[in-house]
């Protein structure tokens, strides 16, 4: 049974293939690039090494089967995907735009990925499971996938194993004082929240991040870890707060750089690492995954980034 876990959307991305080409007129696309937040996690956790569990659902679809040989082919145990029959896999388009930002258009809450629900997971699957990881765009998606997020972080978190959350959030899916109220059941079971910044404040109501991570770390969190991009990252306990240096790339498509950056941080935590080296390879997974066209296509094995690390000069402790 997998050691980690993850609960989530899994869509395929379909993107704008030059900046400032907005979605409301003709232009070219690349893809179908399968995504997903919670699914670019487990795929990038299983490419460090990781053994990891997807629960989730895709239509019966080619889209669906895009999805799911990508993460067959990359070691996941993908026993609880649920596919559906009546359902499309779920879709999001990208656009970019020269100043680095996006807009998407989700068809998600009419898709499959919208469809999961406890008893599509196997009797036991969460026997060997230590770690538990949410994203808050899961929860927005229906009640049956944030029922079934709220009973796996419960049982997780009850039998002493650790529940994350990167905040992940959709402004676009849900009104912002709905978003925190949805976040709130699984921030009273967890033990490490990722955010960035601007998710850190919206999702405490503070003025700075700091102000965000003080409150976190007051209602029982351990490990606030903040994601700052070319910044690197800084990591919040009630000891310190510790600041992890960056890696230098040139950035070709920012989708899914945090969520590799959470997955190599739990990887890290998970493997008994110190906080700043599990920081350290958190930071360079999040680099090297902005540095390839697709989601899941900046996912790299741990001896690239082991390569990748000594290359800058600043390798491994």
């Amino acid at each position: 049974m997998p050691a980690l876990v993850t609960v989530g959307e899994a869509l395929v991305e379909i993107m704008r293939s030059e900046r400032d080409r907005p979605l409301d007129a003709p232009a070219g696309f690349v893809g179908p690039f399968p995504s997903g937040a919670p699914a670019i996690f487990a795929d990038a956790a299983a490419r460090l090494g990781a053994s990891v569990g997807f629960v989730g659902a895709v239509g019966e679809d080619a889209f669906g089967d895009c999805v799911l040989h990508r993460l067959q082919a990359d070691g996941l145990d993908c026993a609880a995907i649920r596919r559906v029959p009546d359902r499309l896999t779920g879709i999001a388009f990208v656009a970019y735009r020269s100043d680095g930002s996006r807009s998407f258009l989700f068809h998600l809450p009419q898709s499959a990925a919208a469809l999961v629900e406890r008893s599509q997971i196997p009797e036991g699957y969460l026997s060997d499971t230590r770690a538990l990881h949410v994203m808050g765009s899961s929860l927005t998606l229906s009640d049956s996938m944030r029922e079934t997020i709220y009973a796996l972080a419960r049982e997780v978190h009850g039998r002493g194993g650790r529940v994350s959350l990167d905040p992940n959030l959709r402004p676009e899916l849900m009104p912002l004082e709905r978003l925190r109220a949805i976040c709130a059941p699984v921030l009273d079971v967890a033990d490490v929240v990722l955010p960035s910044g601007p998710e850190l404040t919206a999702l405490t109501g503070t003025n700075t991040p700091e102000e965000g991570a003080s409150q976190l770390l007051g209602r029982g969190v351990r490990l606030v870890a903040l994601k700052q991009g070319e910044a690197g990252s800084t990591l919040y306990t009630r000891e310190q707060a510790l600041p992890i240096p960056a890696y230098c790339v040139e950035e070709v498509d920012p989708t899914g750089a945090g969520d590799c950056y959470d997955a190599a941080l739990l990887v890290g935590l998970d493997a008994g690492w110190s906080l700043y080296k599990a920081g350290l390879f958190a930071n360079a997974v999040g680099a090297l995954a902005t540095t390839r066209m697709g989601p899941m296509e900046g996912t790299f094995r741990r001896e690239d980034v082991y390569a990748f690390m000594q290359s800058q000069g600043r390798p491994l402790p």
